[in-house]
């Protein structure tokens, strides 16, 4: 009969070795997936900024309908004989943009706005290759970090529908015989609020990655709710500007008045409410759609004013600062914005407030991510 042991005996063979704790992938500090995942992110990140700096210079060159054909693949190769070029120009010829407006063009001037829409069109081909080889390159590595498979997927998914939405933008200005010389501009404000939501998943996605997820999960109990939801009503604020900008650019409409604080020497745009049906003035009326530019810049930035007063109130260093930054950038846009408008756009001035308008998105997004993981700070400073 076996001996009685104590229970509080250890009956486990005290000689064995014990498996060390084998911290997942997720929780390897600065190295790791989670360190590559990073990087691979503002790879694509700094790609989608040039992404759309590249488009806002196809639309101010008036590049857009320069290739009149959607060719996912075999539109990569560009015309490389006389005979090939001669044949895209033809093609654009044909449209209402050169029948209307640009039948002065000669080869050469049609081939300097060719390049720009190819260009454009082909740096997207590199943002989806560059994310495919990432996002399936990391998956068969088993690199993903637990529960950031769909996030990973998601900035190439909305990738893929912002090209059906690219193409569908400019074969609404690929037209004979309708007297359109330009994209719409409701589809061209799709497709620039598109790409402003793929930077945001990026951006937000970089910010996550930037900390372990223990140190994440500890930050999100320190929560500022208020803080946390003003700064996502300023977000959605500012794209809603973003939109009313694609408007404006759309249209030329921030050619149409030039004078300030008044637009055409009144309060209100004499011009306002010329066409028929009445909400086409909401998308086609240079004088309305600017006007509703200005008051909503006014707006937001007294909103801003109001958020920032409540973030500086922070007691987290870090986060004032993403406020006051936040702040500091949306007031320069809003100046910038106005020199603008004075100086009729001119290229330089409004891809610098394209430019500017990005910094001000990313700025509120940091923001908005300081609120919802604010970092405590030692009393040692």
């Amino acid at each position: 009969m076996s001996e009685k042991r104590s229970i509080f005996e250890e009956v486990s063979d005290a000689d064995a070795p014990r498996p060390a704790a084998q911290p997942g992938m997720i929780d390897k500090d600065r190295g790791g997936a989670r360190r590559a995942v990073r990087a691979w992110q503002i790879v694509l990140l700094i790609l989608v900024v040039t992404m759309i700096l590249v488009g806002g210079l196809t639309r101010l060159t008036d590049s857009g309908l320069s290739i009149t054909e959607w060719h996912p693949i075999t539109g990569a190769m560009p015309p490389t004989t006389e005979e090939a070029w001669q044949s895209e120009f033809e093609k654009y010829k044909a449209i209402d943009e050169f029948q209307l407006q640009n039948q002065w063009m000669q080869m050469e001037d049609f081939q300097v706005i060719y390049w720009w829409e190819w260009g454009h069109r082909q740096l997207g081909r590199v943002i989806g290759l560059v994310w495919a080889i990432g996002f399936f390159g990391l998956l068969a590595l088993r690199k993903v970090p637990t529960g950031w498979t769909g996030r990973l997927a998601l900035p190439g998914v909305l990738g893929g529908v912002q090209g059906a939405v690219g193409w569908w933008m400019v074969s609404s200005g690929v037209t004979q015989g309708e007297g359109m010389v330009d994209v719409a501009s409701y589809r061209l404000a799709m497709h620039l609020g598109l790409a402003f939501a793929i930077l945001a998943l990026l951006a937000w996605n970089v910010f996550g990655l930037g900390s372990t997820e223990r140190d994440l999960m500890q930050a999100r109990r320190a929560r500022e709710d208020k803080l946390f939801g003003l700064s996502t009503g300023l977000l959605h604020f500012a794209f809603l500007q973003i939109l009313i900008g694609a408007l404006v650019a759309g249209i030329d409409a921030g050619r149409s008045y030039t004078d300030w604080p008044l637009i055409g020497g009144q309060v209100f745009p004499p011009d306002a409410s010329v066409l028929e049906p009445w909400w086409r003035n909401l998308f086609e009326s240079p004088g309305l759609v600017q006007w509703i530019h200005r008051m909503a810049g006014y707006l937001l930035l007294i909103f801003a004013v109001i958020v920032w007063t409540r973030g500086r109130r922070s007691p987290n260093p870090r986060t004032r600062f993403s406020f006051n930054l936040a702040f500091v950038a949306l007031l320069l846009q809003v100046v910038l914005g106005i020199v603008t408008v004075v100086y009729a756009a001119p290229l330089h001035i409004a891809i610098v407030h394209q430019l500017l308008a990005i910094g001000v998105w990313t700025a509120i997004l940091n923001a908005r991510f300081q609120a919802a993981y604010p970092r405590a700070t030692s009393v040692r400073g």
